[in-house]
């Protein structure tokens, strides 16, 4: 059974900076590409970065991009999310999402998420 749990999420000032875990099990960990997906308040999806699964090769949304960095260290099954300068806008629900064998592919497993709010 596919299980992803994140943590790391809570309340830090605009500026700051937080890092994002999330713990896979159930999983050939390393085969899969892996997404960090948020939801701000009233807010649908986004789709913040992703790793690939073989070379690790990362992709950012541009409203992230050069602030946050995704990471995963296979040999422990998590996935990382970095997150520095952050801004208001930042604050959402941030869900960890695994994805198929090829960027693109679908979303099939996601874990509860973790709220980072950002306020002073």
């Amino acid at each position: 059974q596919v299980q992803l749990v994140e943590s790391g999420g809570g309340l830090v000032q605009p500026g700051g900076s937080l890092r994002l875990s999330c713990a896979a099990s159930g999983l050939a960990f390393s085969m899969y590409t892996m997404n960090w997906v948020r939801q701000a308040p009233g807010k649908g999806l986004e789709w913040v970065a992703d790793i690939t699964r073989a070379g690790g090769s990362t992709y950012y949304a541009d409203s992230v991009k050069g602030r946050f960095t995704i990471s995963k260290d296979s040999a422990k099954n998590t996935l990382y999310l970095q997150m520095n300068d952050l801004k208001p806008d930042d604050a959402a629900v941030y869900y960890c999402t695994k994805g198929g064998l090829a960027r693109g592919d679908a979303m099939d497993y996601w874990g509860k998420g973790t709220l980072v709010t950002v306020s002073s």
